[in-house]
């Protein structure tokens, strides 16, 4: 029989898995980015909704906490509009690249929320990562939107874990998740109520936005269900399990199964430079050390 900590080790690692897959998803579902992301958190906010209503959990938020719901669904909506959007200018592995930068602007970020100082060595880890966005930025210079763009994707994540660490001790996160997925499909539906109100007929809430093809579909529900509503109240079970530092080191594993599965699925269309991957690797290295030496300092504190 295999223990507790072991099972939730290797579903972790098929969360993480599921995660990586999203990339593909959103390259293969043929809408733009902001079509897809209203989609995506309308149906994943759905199914979370239903999860909350199984399990009859209290939905009821502190009047105080509203606001800052308000602001993490906006973000959450900019990081994946961002995310996507890399996607549909660039590909998958340029933007899962940039993504993993994502964990070294939280540890950039998280001196800022939680007031204390900057560490020396996180610093130095800075410069490195800078070096390898270099050599990226260098040979794959046709991309340089999506890098971008995967680049503010990144940062908008770490700004939203920075925000959720604080909201995660006064609500459920299935409550949390749901406020902020519905807040997100309210603030796209302004604005693409906005550009149609403004007479651009091309965009906005048009028969086209409704239009989808039935792979269409299929790839959304399966983002929105498996790949966001599932994969996360998943993670939040199994992470009770598990140390901090093997769910960082696996979450980091995400860009590496993302990009493998986009070069089964793509070939070719995903094949880069051997720099480009010189430079990932920089990148991903220096992410895990930092999360290494940071979990090795806060156990060194408990013991």
């Amino acid at each position: 029989m295999l223990s507790d900590k072991l099972k939730s080790y290797l579903h972790f690692h098929v969360i993480v898995f599921i995660w990586g897959f999203t990339a593909v998803l959103g390259a293969l579902i043929s809408i733009d980015a902001v079509p897809l992301v209203w989609y995506r958190m309308l149906l994943a906010s759905g199914f979370i909704f239903l999860w909350i209503w199984w399990k009859k959990k209290n939905m009821r938020v502190a009047p105080k906490k509203l606001l800052i719901l308000i602001i993490a669904g906006i973000i959450i909506a900019l990081h994946w509009l961002t995310f996507f959007g890399a996607i549909k200018v660039s590909n998958v592995s340029i933007t899962l690249a940039l993504l993993s930068t994502g964990a070294f602007f939280t540890s950039i970020l998280e001196p800022l929320f939680y007031k204390r100082k900057f560490v020396g060595y996180e610093i130095i880890f800075g410069l490195i990562v800078m070096a390898g966005l270099y050599i990226i930025f260098k040979v794959e210079t046709e991309y340089a939107l999506g890098i971008i763009l995967g680049l503010i994707s990144a940062f908008l994540s770490a700004v939203f874990t920075m925000i959720n660490g604080k909201l995660i001790a006064h609500a459920a996160p299935s409550v949390i998740s749901f406020y902020e997925l519905f807040t997100g499909v309210i603030a796209i539906s302004l604005y693409l109520a906005f550009v149609t109100v403004s007479g651009d007929g091309n965009t906005g809430f048009n028969r086209e936005f409704f239009s989808l093809s039935s792979s269409d579909w299929m790839y959304l529900l399966i983002l929105a269900s498996v790949c966001t509503a599932y994969a996360f109240i998943a993670s939040v079970a199994v992470m009770k399990h598990l140390s901090p530092y093997t769910i960082m080191l696996t979450i980091n594993l995400e860009p590496v199964y993302g990009i493998f599965l986009a070069f089964l699925v793509f070939g070719s269309k995903e094949q880069m430079n051997p720099q480009f991957y010189y430079g990932a690797a920089i990148i991903l290295a220096t992410v895990i050390l930092n999360g290494y030496l940071k979990t090795k300092k806060k156990i060194n504190k408990l013991s």
